[in-house]
């Protein structure tokens, strides 16, 4: 820092100070104190300028009582986390990736705050983007205009980029058929290329079968999982006949397991015949009921109710006996 500089920019330019300055001459370009680095403050003592002013035959100053002098220089500056900010801008959607939210960065060089001089006052404008989805390698340029006049001031990135997802993640190893709960399965961000575009969310892996066993700390997909079997292999069910005006139940044994929707033989535990049903719920598979067909040339009347009646229960009885029990 300049005798001028420093005089100029403290308490020590005052009105008895403009004649000092003014006999200073060439002698106010002539340096007495480094300046501090951009962004901080240093402190000088008076008695410091005062010697150098003297040395270089400048009198008369009017410190008026000051005994330090602070000196900040000022500047502008750019967070870590703004540059990584703008560096994934610059790459979203760019030669296959995706949103910036969504890109990992690691930069060849740790990423530190950098503090520019204040006359670079321009946005981070992009002057050289380049990306191989290959190796994964970025190399951006970014340039701030400054008010100063001279060129832009030019700032270099290099680095890899991964784009990530959110997946769910196992907490623990979950053997086959176990269905799986809310402790089991944590959120965590995976390089999309890991899990692919089949990824499972949390919320839909949730109360879900394991069609394999999986592994602790695993991504999961949508093929890794199955709705939870209501109807287990072996186990003791409910067989349920339906028909308009009829409701029976009668016990049975699964012979294979399945989820809702899905088609299983059950063995009819009184007739020890095997029959076909689709699982409806917990333990319970519905079994059809063919319909009673009459002559065509009878006309169902009340009359004919009690007939109708039994006609279904021949068929009940046709397609599995059972012991009616009405609820």
């Amino acid at each position: 820092m300049t005798i001028r500089s420093l005089l100029l920019t403290t308490a020590l330019f005052a009105a008895g100070t403009l004649p000092a300055l003014a006999q200073s001459g060439p002698a106010s370009q002539i340096a007495i104190y480094r300046a501090p680095d951009l962004g901080t403050s240093g402190k000088l003592p008076v008695a410091q300028v005062l010697a150098a002013l003297r040395a270089h035959q400048v009198i008369g100053v009017d410190t008026r009582e000051i005994r330090e002098i602070s000196v900040t220089r000022l500047a502008r500056t750019l967070e870590s986390k703004d540059i990584e900010t703008q560096v994934g801008l610059a790459l979203e959607r760019r030669n296959g990736l995706g949103d910036a939210a969504n890109l990992s960065l690691t930069f060849d060089r740790d990423l530190q705050t950098l503090q520019l001089d204040a006359s670079n006052s321009g946005a981070m404008q992009p002057v050289s983007v380049r990306f191989d989805p290959r190796s994964g390698r970025f190399d951006v340029t970014f340039a701030i205009d400054n008010e100063a006049g001279t060129g832009p001031t030019r700032l270099r990135f290099t680095g890899t980029a991964i784009e990530t997802v959110e997946a769910a993640v196992l907490a623990r190893g979950i053997e086959r058929n176990e269905v799986l709960k809310s402790s089991d399965v944590i959120v965590e961000r995976r390089p999309k290329a890991e899990v692919g575009n089949d990824v499972a969310s949390r919320d839909r892996a949730v109360g879900m079968q394991a069609r394999r066993p999986l592994r602790a700390g695993q991504a999961l997909r949508v093929a890794d999982l199955a709705k939870p079997d209501l109807v287990q292999r072996d186990q003791a069910v409910t067989l349920v006949y339906e028909s308009a005006g009829l409701y029976l139940t009668i016990r049975g044994k699964a012979l294979e397991g399945g989820t809702e929707g899905d088609v299983v033989n059950v063995l009819n535990l009184q007739s020890k015949r095997t029959v076909s049903g689709i699982v409806i719920g917990r333990g319970q598979v519905s079994v059809a009921v063919p319909a009673p067909r009459l002559p065509v040339s009878e006309v169902p009347v009340p009359a004919k109710i009690s007939e109708a009646v039994g006609s279904i229960s021949v068929a009940i009885n046709e397609a599995a006996p059972v012991a009616r029990k009405a609820e």
